[in-house]
């Protein structure tokens, strides 16, 4: 949440990115420090503060540390003086390639590795020479045992030469000098194994210039001042993802049920710059976001144009039959209800530090406490907003012709005081055990939402077909006429009384000689329910071992001639077959 800046006089600064053109300008190179940033869901915007001290007259401040991911026409500048009055002129950007801050010590660090290089391909023509003189000596060696045996006179047979000393002797200066070759080879591979890794950490270490964004601020001086300035610029490599925490306290016997919200932050960024220490504000607008709704077009309705005749084909083999049913997602199996775990609560334990929340007209920001960093890798910073505590109205709801089981749900009402829940992922405990994940959507304050938490084990659910028989009749028009006949029983087994909601269906003709009688016992709380045409519910409150029975079913006739066909369809198909008509 942004601070007014209170001082002796207030700049008022023109944004235009005219440059102001001044002959007498002193340009004074300055240093920025990132105080404050503010995330958006899709975005950042990020302030600097600088202080310099300005003699009489027109000066343009320097700014060569804004990221290159700054966006030129988010650059805005504040400040306020001390000792006199200052203006400013305009602010202009353009994107510069700086030497990196770390220059001079990459440098030193490439000269202490390129002296080391230095010093192992010496050392390594040393070893290539020992080399060398091993592989002469093993060649004179070999040549010496070819030499013909001197003869001791004139008509006199040659000596003969002791060979077993001969051979001895050349087998132990040849093994010497293999022995001597192998060990030097060693050492060579190894010196060319260490000018290989130096190597590659030397061009690692290359001084390659940073892209930056540079601001020129062309102010006037009246006389001598100090002033402190701010620079505000949006980048759009940012923003939060929100995402919760449920916790249901289901109730032991005669308590009520707890539910508790905690909100949470997830940060990331690749702006080009580290956040570090600074004080972080997390808000609920989306500046990228579109400004005004869309244009409606008119539709017209006309005649098709007619078109010349083509040459006939062949039909195209029918297309295969669409796989239609939705699948079914089981859940694990739910916890019993544990009254004592629910009616625990653990003193003694560490709490988290909450957001401040200012909420106003068309956006809440979260002012996170204490100064925070996030770095520019995109490394996830998860921060925590705050804990809302509700008192939820618990249901049980089951359609038991897709899922014999009973799941639980938490109907929840955002106070009137709440910022708006954003959409994201929420992690389900219930009487502190963890059952899983979902999502929840955009919510205002005051709405109403429902959580699932789960299977109920506690509410036994049984549905039976009591009928199915399908026949003709007439005589002359035949009819086809198929019945089927259900019943729905629910058990309490809780400790305590418990809504319970049952869902269940029968068939919406699609045609007009297609007839549905249904009969209900007893008649359903809703029809079409959640706007879905045939879907029938009935709501009943269950006292503990309480058991309530339902039975329903229908009768489709149609004429024989014509088979039929059940589908079901997804909400998607309907909202297609909706607008095929339309």
């Amino acid at each position: 949440m942004r601070k007014p800046l209170i001082a002796a006089s207030i700049i008022a600064l023109s944004f235009a990115s005219v440059t102001l053109c001044t002959a007498h300008a002193a340009d004074i190179a300055a240093q920025s420090k990132i105080d404050a940033v503010t995330v958006y869901p899709s975005g950042a915007e990020v302030a600097r503060t600088l202080k310099v001290k300005l003699e009489p007259g027109e000066h343009a401040i320097l700014l060569n540390d804004l990221p290159s991911s700054a966006l030129p026409q988010s650059i805005r500048v504040e400040g306020k003086t001390t000792g006199g009055q200052l203006q400013i002129g305009s602010v202009d950007s353009r994107r510069v390639s700086v030497p990196r801050a770390d220059s001079a010590a990459i440098a030193g660090q490439r000269r202490e590795i390129e002296d080391k290089i230095e010093k192992l391909k010496d050392g390594r023509l040393i070893l290539q020479a020992d080399v060398q003189a091993a592989e002469a000596q093993k060649a004179l060696i070999t040549a010496l045992t070819k030499l013909p045996s001197r003869p001791v006179g004139n008509n006199a047979a040659a000596a003969e030469p002791d060979w077993s000393k001969l051979l001895a002797l050349v087998a132990e200066k040849t093994a010497a000098a293999q022995r001597s070759i192998l060990d030097t080879n060693i050492k060579i591979r190894d010196t060319d194994r260490q000018i290989d890794d130096l190597n590659k950490k030397l061009a690692t270490l290359a001084p390659a210039p940073e892209a930056r964004t540079e601001v020129k601020v062309f102010v006037n001086a009246a006389a001598s001042v100090d002033a402190e300035f701010i620079v505000r610029y949006q980048v759009g490599s940012a923003g939060w993802t929100p995402f919760y925490d449920a916790r249901l306290g289901s109730g032991a016997k005669g308590q009520t049920a707890k539910l508790q919200l905690v909100r949470r932050a997830s940060i990331q960024q690749r702006s080009g710059e580290s956040w570090e220490d600074v004080a972080l504000t997390l808000s609920t607008t989306r500046p990228a976001a579109s400004t005004a709704a869309p244009e409606l077009q008119m539709l017209s309705v006309d005649y098709e144009v007619e078109r010349p005749p083509v040459a006939m084909s062949a039909p195209a083999a029918p297309p295969p039959p669409m796989a239609l049913g939705q699948a079914r997602a089981k859940s694990v199996a739910g916890l019993a209800d544990d009254a004592e775990r629910a009616d625990a609560v653990k003193k003694d334990i560490a709490t988290e530090i909450s957001a401040t929340a200012d909420t106003q007209s068309f956006q809440v920001l979260y002012g996170i406490p204490g100064k925070v960093s996030v770095p520019t890798t995109g490394e996830q910073k998860r921060v925590h907003i705050g804990t809302e505590d509700l008192e939820p109205a618990l249901v049980v709801r089951t359609v038991p012709r897709l899922d014999p089981l009973a799941y639980l749900y938490a109907k929840l009402t955002l106070p009137k005081t709440s910022g708006p829940i954003l959409p994201g992922a929420v992690s389900l405990f219930r009487d502190g055990t963890f059952v899983g994940q979902g999502r929840v959507p955009q919510l205002a304050a005051g709405e109403d939402h429902e959580m699932g938490f789960g299977a109920d084990d506690l509410v036994k659910v049984k549905r039976v077909v009591i009928e199915d028989k399908k026949g003709e009749s007439g005589v002359f028009t035949t009819t086809r006429a198929e019945e089927r006949n259900y019943t729905i029983s629910v058990k309490n087994l809780r400790a305590n009384t418990i809504a319970v909601q049952v869902l269940d269906r029968i068939p919406v003709s699609m045609q007009q000689d297609i007839k549905v009688d249904a009969i209900f016992k007893p008649q359903p709380t809703k029809k079409d329910f959640n706007d879905r045409r045939g879907t029938v519910a009935w709501d009943m409150t269950l006292a503990p071992d309480q058991e309530s029975q339902i039975a329903f079913g229908y009768k489709v006739s149609a004429p024989a001639g014509k088979p039929m066909q059940y589908r079901e369809l997804t909400p998607q198909q309907i909202q297609q077959n909706n607008q095929m008509r339309y």
